[in-house]
């Protein structure tokens, strides 16, 4: 991180951000629920082989999530991604801490200037707080629904993440967590 924000002269905010991808498809997720007695609840099953994958990105110091809904998970799609990231945030600095999937590491993404890309340790999804929000995501809006089509689970989709685009204060209360918001006093 110190290499990072060596690299950067300039007096700009620092934003560190975590990115994830999420798969969503046809195929329901069934849980537990309760109903009143003597009523037995019933709940739909599908298995329908259509996914669509959202890419999100968390910043835990302000809880700012941004996501995109694309239809493949390669570098082509990562690039949209972190384009879109960089024009939602053009003043800052931003540090986009991400895994080791191999879309991630292409050769060729056209990184702008102000975003540094920093890698986890391999098989440490517990480190990024973005899994907790696909959890949250899937908790919420994604148990116990069957879609009739790939078009109406993406705008379930895009609705559920526009929600919590718009709630700053429960993405902050899900991935601030005390490590990450202390190293971003130590980094200011």
């Amino acid at each position: 991180m110190d290499e990072i924000l060596a690299s950067w002269n300039n007096n700009r905010p620092l934003r560190l951000m975590f990115q994830d991808e999420a798969r969503f498809g046809r195929i329901s997720d069934t849980r537990y629920c309760w109903c009143r007695r003597p009523a037995r609840p019933l709940v739909y099953a599908m298995v329908t082989q259509q996914y669509t994958y959202a890419y999100g990105a968390v910043s835990p110091q302000d809880g700012a999530f941004d996501s995109l809904v694309l239809p493949h998970v390669n570098s082509g799609c990562m690039q949209l991604f972190l384009d879109e990231i960089v024009s939602r945030y053009p003043t800052d600095n931003i540090v986009m801490v991400l895994d080791g999937a191999g879309w991630h590491k292409s050769r060729d993404f056209r990184l702008p200037d102000n975003l540094r890309l920093l890698f986890l340790p391999p098989y440490s999804p517990e480190l990024n707080p973005q899994e907790h929000l696909w959890d949250e995501l899937r908790e919420k809006h994604f148990h116990n629904r069957v879609f009739d089509s790939i078009d109406i689970l993406e705008d379930h989709l895009v609705d559920a993440l526009r929600d919590l685009e718009n709630s700053p204060d429960r993405v902050k209360s899900i991935t601030a967590w005390d490590w990450i918001i202390n190293s971003l006093s130590i980094a200011n």
